[in-house]
């Protein structure tokens, strides 16, 4: 099924970037080094320094650069800064165009996910961007990966529960696009024109929902736009989200028990057990029902429900033949669980749905209590009692929990500071309908008809408000599409090139 929504008509852009440079900074607590630092001349542009790292992957030259960014771009008073960490790859036999070549820019999804390193650019999207004439860029977004990340070990060095919170609010969509802004403004540095200062974007997920950003605060920066399962809802708060979402989820355990019908009995089994025990992870993590019911999350992507399937099947041979769980079986469920290694993914998730001055205040556990509790009840005595004691024990999706931050080890020592970020009312603005309203940028944006994670309801309201947003809407893919097939990318930029108009 694919339906494609024609752009609307389009008005003059708005918006304007003002200058800016990158310029060397001392180390601020969270802010991670490259191996060696040297001082740099102002004159020497970025693309022309001799002491960053580089070597080669299949298909291209990997160099990979720091950038130092204010931790608050918005007050020039406040010197604190953050080391901003990003990727750039060149085609191999073009490493001499670095200076002419447009850049592609990736925004990772989460929030909280830094990208990896591609053992290759000769395949996915990378090559598809290659083909296109781009050389990429992939940003570790700010408190990801190298770019100060953050976690309790980080944040600790920042004092005070209220001044870990007051640091980790700068850690948004608005702020990611400023860095990014500010590092277009260090790479394109010198180009004559303006349209050869622009670069392209491309954002799966949440990475979506920081170009719908770009659109808003920086769009005379950006030669095009591909949004891949991130057309974000143009909300003020998450709970609409939820309302969504949830039901989605029920659909995806209804067709994971109808793949895996002798899973019903497997996870009551083991929901039974952990309700009955205490089970500690081999990090010093509690392997709970509700965190078990978690594993959902990879309902929404292609292969989801076989790994899920596994890891029931082995967990549930471990409660026949040993009465426990084995480490490995522990091991494998703790990995699938990103919260601890990525933890701004729980601390930070519900915020990025939070505008003009609304709190998140778990909306999740809130629209979960007040209209799902039942059907997602983790809870053996309860399970017991519902009108079919015998129905399946549903999984639960990408949503976030107070009781996580007792959970899960890493989570535990961040709980003040999530709890504070939880109740927070100084959120501002992410996105401007007016800017959007008017845009010029060319946008083209893939939504998943069965996207447990972003609605397509609500991602095709934000499309038809963005002037000239092309929308494809297919039900090929789950969530991953992206990173599943080229076609997604390549059928992305055959819409922004007027290449398909008839659907």
């Amino acid at each position: 099924m694919s339906i494609h929504n024609l752009p609307k008509s389009t008005v003059a852009q708005s918006g304007s970037v003002q200058p800016s440079s990158v310029q060397p900074s001392s180390v601020q607590p969270s802010s991670v080094q490259p191996t060696t630092t040297q001082p740099i001349s102002a004159d020497i542009h970025e693309l022309d320094r001799t002491d960053i790292e580089s070597y080669y992957i299949p298909g291209g030259k990997v160099y990979e650069r720091f950038f130092d960014c204010p931790l608050d771009h918005q007050q020039t008073a406040d010197t604190r800064q953050v080391r901003v960490f990003a990727r750039h790859i060149v085609p191999v036999g073009k490493e001499d165009q670095m200076h002419s070549l447009p850049f592609i820019v990736y925004l990772q999804g989460g929030p909280g996910f830094e990208c990896s390193l591609p053992s290759s650019v000769k395949g996915g999207w990378y090559a598809t961007a290659i083909s296109e004439g781009f050389q990429l860029l992939l940003v570790d977004q700010r408190g990801t990966g190298l770019s100060a990340p953050i976690s309790a070990h980080t944040l600790a060095q920042h004092g005070s529960t209220t001044a870990q919170a007051e640091y980790v609010q700068h850690f948004r969509a608005d702020s990611i696009v400023r860095d990014c802004e500010l590092i277009r403004k260090a790479l394109c540095r010198g180009r004559t024109s303006a349209a050869s200062q622009k670069v392209a974007l491309l954002g799966q997920s949440f990475g979506g929902f920081c170009i719908t950003t770009y659109l808003s605060l920086f769009p005379n920066s950006i030669s095009r736009a591909l949004i891949t399962g991130g057309v974000p809802p143009l909300l003020d708060s998450p709970d609409a989200v939820y309302h969504a979402t949830y039901p989605r989820m029920i659909t995806r355990n209804q067709q994971y028990y109808a793949k895996f019908p002798r899973d019903i009995a497997r996870v009551r089994t083991i929901i039974e057990h952990l309700n009955a025990a205490d089970v500690v992870l081999p990090d010093g993590g509690c392997l709970t029902a509700r965190r078990f019911q978690q594993l959902g999350i990879s309902f929404g992507r292609t292969g989801g429900f076989d790994s899920v399937h596994r890891l029931v099947l082995r967990a549930a041979s471990d409660l026949e033949t040993a009465g426990s769980l084995s480490v490995s079986a522990l091991t494998e469920i703790a990995a699938a669980q990103s919260f601890d290694t990525n933890p701004l993914y729980c601390i930070m998730h519900e915020s990025i749905y939070c505008q003009n001055g609304n709190a998140s205040r778990w909306a999740a556990h809130r629209v979960r209590e007040a209209s799902f509790a039942s059907t997602f009840e983790h809870q053996w005595d309860r399970i017991l009692q519902r009108s079919d004691p015998a129905a399946p024990v549903y999984f639960t999706g990408e949503s976030v929990y107070p009781w996580m931050l007792d959970d899960y080890a890493e989570l535990r020592c961040l709980k003040d500071v999530a709890l504070s970020l939880a109740e927070y009312t100084g959120w501002g603005r992410l996105y401007d309908t007016g800017v959007l309203a008017a845009n010029t940028v060319p946008v083209a944006a893939v939504s998943y008809y069965n996207d447990m994670f972003v609605d397509v309801g609500l991602s095709e309201r934000t499309a038809q408000t963005i002037a000239g947003c092309h929308q494809w809407i297919t039900n090929e893919f789950h969530h991953n599409g992206l990173g599943v097939s080229s076609h997604v990318p390549e059928y992305l930029f055959r819409l922004l090139k007027g290449d398909i108009t008839d659907l």
